[in-house]
């Protein structure tokens, strides 16, 4: 196993010096066509042979004329031999190698090359990468389109519910307006226990709270942590813990998320102080 791991690493190394070395070959191929030397001069520095350009547009060197060779142009993928440097490469050392990449940079792997796009694409490394970013407890859930997908749809949600937080600091009760959908069925449950069904309701409710807040509606700085996300077709939930500032005192969260022509809206928020014997746990 350890034998396994250090091949896969090693691998991984790979993959990014021959990354490297792509583009250095791309970049210096670019500049060396740019500074391509005239047609009526010999490169030639070792043999010191002269050339002239014939009235037919053939090359006269050392007395003869010689026709221009036509190289066929190397298949796309950087290499001159067949398939690409990442086609050669075992599946599951390509899947380690980009899992060290960041989401940004996986996405813009991919429009480099067909070769590149392919490996960026790969579901098994977007797994990897969900993974690393998110959570692993759903290492058994296949989405249904893949997990290139799924990690968009993950990260969209996350940034959204840290939205819904600086809402809350903020306490700007026109934002958490437009934050809710409009509709009877939405429910609030906050942490003193006071439980609000329907939009206008849940409104209220929040205005009281914004009211309460700290320096009189200045909201409330809560801190989140240990977030965790299971988007579901148009339905999406949030689990989480929260304390206000530096106090101690955590609270079990969850929001849920319902996707509404386009827009994702919350529709359901619920926080409860958590067990004294489970509150550092």
């Amino acid at each position: 196993m350890d034998g396994f791991r250090a091949l896969i690493a090693a691998g991984a190394t790979a993959v990014c010096c021959l990354v490297c070395a792509f583009w250095t070959f791309r970049s210096s191929s670019s500049s060396k066509k740019q500074q391509s030397p005239s047609p009526n001069c010999c490169i030639c520095a070792s043999c010191g042979c002269r050339a002239a350009k014939s009235a037919n547009g053939e090359m006269a060197v050392g007395g003869e004329n010689k026709k221009k060779a036509q190289e066929p142009a190397p298949p796309e993928g950087g290499g001159g031999g067949g398939a690409s440097m990442m086609e050669q490469l075992v599946p599951e050392i390509t899947t380690h190698a980009l899992s060290y990449l960041d989401y940004t940079s996986l996405c813009r792997l991919s429009m480099t090359n067909n070769a590149m796009r392919r490996a960026a694409n790969d579901d098994g490394a977007w797994k990897a990468l969900y993974h690393k970013d998110f959570t692993v407890e759903q290492g058994t859930f296949n989405p249904p389109n893949g997990w290139k997908a799924y990690y968009a749809a993950t990260k969209a949600i996350m940034n959204l519910n840290a939205e819904f937080y600086n809402i809350i600091r903020e306490g700007s009760l026109p934002a958490m307006s437009r934050f809710w959908l409009n509709a009877d069925y939405v429910k609030c449950i906050h942490a003193t226990g006071e439980f609000f069904t329907g939009y206008n309701a849940v409104m209220e409710g929040w205005g009281l709270l914004f009211n309460w807040g700290q320096d009189g509606g200045q909201g409330i700085a809560f801190q989140i942590r240990d977030v965790r996300v299971r988007v579901l077709g148009e339905v999406a939930w949030v689990n989480l813990k929260a304390n206000v500032d530096v106090d101690p005192v955590l609270f079990h969260v969850t929001n849920v998320y319902e996707l509404r022509n386009g827009r994702w809206y919350m529709v359901h928020h619920h926080s409860s102080l958590m067990a004294a014997h489970n509150m550092f746990g």
